[in-house]
C-alpha cells in the first residue's frame, strides 16, 4: 500500500475528511507515519505525513523524514490542490533584517531570482518549501558548498570563483544594502507573506498573469482545441442559462458550473458563472466581463454616508483594485476575482479574505500583528452597519467594473467616475503592448 493509501485508509476509519483545515486547537489531527528506507545510510527511518488546508493554498501534504540511525533527516511541502487559474509574482524590496524574516511558501515549480546577483533558481530544482526569506538564501549556500571539495580538487578555479559568490549571498543576509527578492510561480501556489497585512505593503509587489504555452507544457497543463460551432443568437444567450461539468474547489467532488449572460442596466454585459457543490455544500459564484477592455481604465470614488449604501450593487472585475484610505488597506488585481454582489456582499467578503491569513493565524501569528487585525475588522465591521462614514475607490485599468449609481439617469453627489490613460505598466500587465490588431495580414501575407 502506498504511503497516500494509508493515510486515506486512516482517515476513512476515523470518519473525517481527508484534508482537515490547519489549526491548533485540532487535536484529532495527527501526522501518519510510515516506516521508510533512509537514503543516507540505507536503514530505515520514519516518514510523517499531514495532509491538511491551508487558506491562500488550498489543500497541501506536509511530510518529514528522520533517521534514528544516521540522525539525518529532512522536510517538504507538496501542493495537494489545483493549480491556479494564474501564475503569480512576488516581488519584495528586501531594505532591513525584518524583510529576510518574512515566510515564504514555495513551491517546487517556483522560480526564485535575485537580479542584483545575477542569481536564480530555477524551477524543479528544489522541493516544496515552508521557510523564510533567509531560509531561502542559506538553502542556496548549502547546495553550492556541498560539492566545493570535489571542485576545489577538480578545477580550483572555479571553486574559487563559487567560493566569492557564496560570500556574497551570505553578506546579503546582513542587508547592508538593499536588493530585490522575487517568487515567480506559474502554478499561483507560492506566497510571500505581508507583515503589514491587512495593510498595503509598499515593499512587496504581487503581480497576477496569464501562463506561457511554454509553462502550462512544465505543468503538464495540455491546451485544449475548442471547435468552432455556429454562434447563436444574442438574444438566445441573453435567455439561456448553460450548464458544464467540473470539480468543486473545496472538496474536489463533481460539480456542476451554471453559466448565464446578463445586462446590467446603465452599464454593459457581464457573464456571470456560479457553482454548488451537493457534496459539501460549497458556493461560489464569479462574474467575466462580456465585453472587449475598455479604451480607458476606469476609477470609481463612492463616499458611503448611509447605512442604505450597502445596498448598492457592485461588478468588481479580475483587474479591478479596492483601496479604503480610511484603514489604509488596499485590496490588489486578482484578489477575490471577479464579483457581483452588494457592496456589503463586497465588504464583508474582503473581512473574511483578511481574516483567513494563515500568518495571523496559529503558530505564526504574534500578539501585535492579531490586535492589528481585530482592530481593522472591528472598524470595517463599522462601516458595513454604517456607523461610519468612508471613501470606497475601485481601480480597473480594464474600465469593466461598475458601482450602481441609485440616481441614474441623473448624478449622485457621492459617486464619482472617471476616466484616464493606462500607463505602459498597466497595458502590459493587460497583455496590450504586444497586442497587435492592424497591419498583422500583410506581415503573415510572404511566408503564405
Amino acid at each position: 500500500m502506498s504511503a497516500l493509501g494509508a493515510v486515506e485508509v486512516d482517515a476513512a476509519a476515523a470518519g473525517g475528511p481527508l484534508f482537515r483545515p490547519l489549526s491548533a486547537e485540532d487535536g484529532e489531527q495527527r501526522p501518519a507515519e510510515i516506516e521508510s528506507l533512509c537514503m543516507n545510510c540505507f536503514r530505515n527511518g520514519v516518514t510523517r505525513l499531514l495532509l491538511t488546508r491551508i487558506p491562500f493554498f488550498k489543500e497541501i501534504i506536509v511530510s518529514s523524514f528522520a533517521c534514528d540511525s544516521c540522525s539525518w533527516s529532512n522536510t517538504e511541502i507538496q501542493s495537494a490542490g489545483r493549480i491556479q487559474e494564474q501564475g503569480v509574482r512576488y516581488t519584495l524590496a528586501v531594505t532591513s533584517r525584518q524583510d529576510m524574516n518574512r515566510e515564504v511558501v514555495k513551491t517546487d515549480c517556483a522560480t526564485a531570482r535575485i537580479p542584483e546577483l545575477d542569481f536564480e533558481i530555477p524551477a524543479f530544482t528544489q522541493k516544496g518549501v515552508l521557510t523564510t526569506v533567509e531560509g531561502i538564501i542559506d538553502r542556496a549556500v548549502a547546495g553550492l558548498e556541498q560539492d566545493q571539495p570535489v571542485r576545489r580538487a577538480t578545477d580550483e578555479e572555479v571553486a574559487s570563483k563559487i567560493d566569492e559568490f557564496i560570500g556574497k549571498l551570505k553578506q546579503l543576509k546582513e542587508v547592508h544594502s538593499s536588493f530585490t527578492f522575487i517568487i515567480d510561480d506559474p502554478s499561483g501556489n507560492s506566497f510571500v507573506e505581508n507583515p503589514r497585512a491587512p495593510q498595503k505593503d509598499d515593499a512587496l509587489v504581487v503581480t497576477h498573469y496569464r501562463r506561457t504555452p511554454q509553462q502550462a507544457a512544465m505543468l503538464g497543463l495540455e491546451g485544449e482545441e475548442v471547435d468552432e460551432k455556429a454562434a447563436n443568437s444574442a438574444e438566445d444567450l441573453r435567455n439561456e442559462v448553460l450548464q458544464f461539468n467540473t470539480n468543486c474547489p473545496e472538496c474536489n467532488a463533481p460539480a456542476n458550473t451554471n453559466m448565464k449572460l446578463v445586462q446590467i442596466p446603465h452599464f454593459k454585459e457581464v457573464i456571470i458563472m456560479a457553482t454548488n457543490c451537493d457534496s459539501c455544500g460549497h458556493r461560489t459564484n464569479e462574474v467575466k466581463s462580456g465585453g472587449a477592455i475598455e479604451l480607458q481604465g476606469t476609477r470609481i470614488t463612492f463616499r458611503i454616508t448611509d447605512p442604505s449604501d450597502m445596498t448598492r450593487d457592485v461588478l468588481k472585475s479580475e483587474t479591478c483594485s479596492v483601496e479604503i484610505p480610511e484603514l489604509e488597506f488596499e485590496l490588489g488585481m486578482g484578489a477575490l476575482g471577479g464579483k457581483f454582489t452588494t457592496l456589503e456582499g463586497l465588504l464583508k467578503d474582503i473581512g473574511e479574505l483578511v481574516e483567513r491569513n494563515p500568518f495571523t493565524l496559529g503558530d505564526s501569528s504574534v500578539p501585535s500583528k492579531t490586535e492589528k487585525l481585530q482592530e481593522f475588522l472591528g472598524k470595517l465591521h463599522e462601516i458595513v452597519e454604517g456607523k461610519a462614514k468612508a471613501y470606497f475607490i475601485m481601480d480597473d485599468p480594464a474600465g469593466n467594473s461598475y458601482l450602481q449609481n441609485v440616481y441614474a439617469p441623473e448624478e449622485d453627489p457621492e459617486l464619482k467616475v472617471e476616466r484616464y490613460e493606462r500607463t505602459f505598466e498597466q497595458n502590459e500587465d493587460l497583455g496590450l503592448n504586444d497586442m497587435k490588431t492592424e497591419g498583422y495580414e500583410a506581415e503573415g501575407a510572404p511566408g503564405r
